[in-house]
């Protein structure tokens, strides 16, 4: 089967990393559904993927409004469309909320997915590519973190995530015709080069990255820096940035993957760049890129933040042929790219 009769189903299409995967399986050949609930997302970013692909390929290109909670909606989607794979973003993704409002990641996260995957292996439909996180290593003895260290996550949004990969590899060994990719990201920033796909958090953004950029426009009086004692050589916490480019072609090398093996199993992989930089790091590199002063607070640690987190990822390289391309600079620059055009996000000015 030619790659350009793939239909992809991608849950949580119109989101961040969602929106810039679409781009790059639309332009690798793929026919795409979106299915969004959009909770955390907005239609906006849909139009804008339509015209980075062009009119060409923009009509490979499908948007389905539902909630994964919904059998019915799955049910409703799975009978019209023939999926030849998933690639499953659909998820709240907020740490902090998560300790705050556990019940509402479990629904979500949790149900949600075994909604997905009890409507795909009905309508036979065993290719998953699942966006699972770095939250599932917790605070590691060591870094990087390599796929087979003893997984044990410190949060509500981690243990949902660690759930799901528990589910996926008991779901292929009940039935080996599952074939799953599990990709564990670390910590997505950046934007697409033109500037016109990003980041647009609903509220106040929980990641650093959106954080600096709504200080930079204007929208916030300064950024919160959680934790300036941790034993790291600057006091803040260190974490391994990708950006979301990277992490886009990352889903493709995994569709790949599936599509040409059919033997692949359960099998997690670490999306990162294997280079850990700390809060501050990031905040002076945001700085040359934009040329703004970004003001910071420093504030007490957060629960369930742990100190370092960087990836190792030999395993990805070897056996996806991906290894990521942008360093911290790049991804400054892109994301000022995106901020500097869309101070509001995806709105104009409220």
């Amino acid at each position: 089967m030619e790659k350009g009769e793939h239909r992809i189903l991608v849950t949580g299409g119109a989101g961040f990393i969602g929106s810039h995967t679409v781009l790059q399986l639309l332009k690798e050949g793929f026919i795409v559904s979106i299915f969004d609930n959009l909770a955390n997302a907005v239609e906006e970013s849909i139009h804008r993927v339509r015209q980075l692909a062009g009119p060409q390929l923009s009509k490979n290109l499908d948007f389905h409004l539902g909630d994964l909670r919904s059998l019915e909606d799955l049910e409703k989607l799975f009978s019209k469309l023939k999926f030849e794979a998933v690639v499953h973003f659909a998820g709240l993704k907020a740490v902090g909320e998560s300790v705050a409002y556990p019940f509402r990641y479990y629904d979500n996260n949790v149900t949600g997915s075994i909604h997905l995957l009890r409507t795909m292996e009905k309508h036979n439909c065993k290719k998953l590519v699942f966006s699972s996180s770095a939250a599932v290593y917790g605070q590691q003895d060591q870094v990087p973190c390599a796929e087979d260290f003893p997984l044990k996550a410190m949060n509500p949004y981690g243990r949902t995530k660690l759930i799901l990969e528990d589910l996926a590899r008991d779901i292929n060994k009940a039935d080996p015709e599952w074939n799953i990719v599990l990709l564990r990201y670390f910590n997505p920033v950046g934007a697409h080069e033109s500037g016109k796909l990003g980041e647009d958090p609903k509220g106040l953004p929980n990641n650093l990255m959106p954080f600096i950029q709504q200080v930079a426009v204007g929208r916030l009086p300064e950024l919160n820096v959680y934790g300036n004692d941790y034993p790291t050589p600057d006091g803040s916490a260190i974490r391994d940035y990708i950006h979301v480019m990277d992490l886009a072609d990352g889903h493709v090398a995994a569709l790949r993957k599936l599509f040409a093996q059919s033997d692949v199993g359960c099998v997690a992989y670490n999306l990162g760049t294997g280079c850990g930089t700390s809060v501050l790091e990031m905040v002076a590199a945001f700085e040359r890129a934009s040329g703004k002063k970004i003001p910071i607070k420093l504030c007490p640690r957060r629960p369930g933040d742990a100190t370092a987190v960087y990836a190792s990822t030999e395993k990805a390289e070897k056996e996806l042929g991906w290894k990521a391309k942008f360093g911290i600079d790049d991804m400054c620059r892109d994301q000022w790219g995106w901020a500097s055009q869309n101070p509001w996000g995806y709105q104009s000015k409220p």
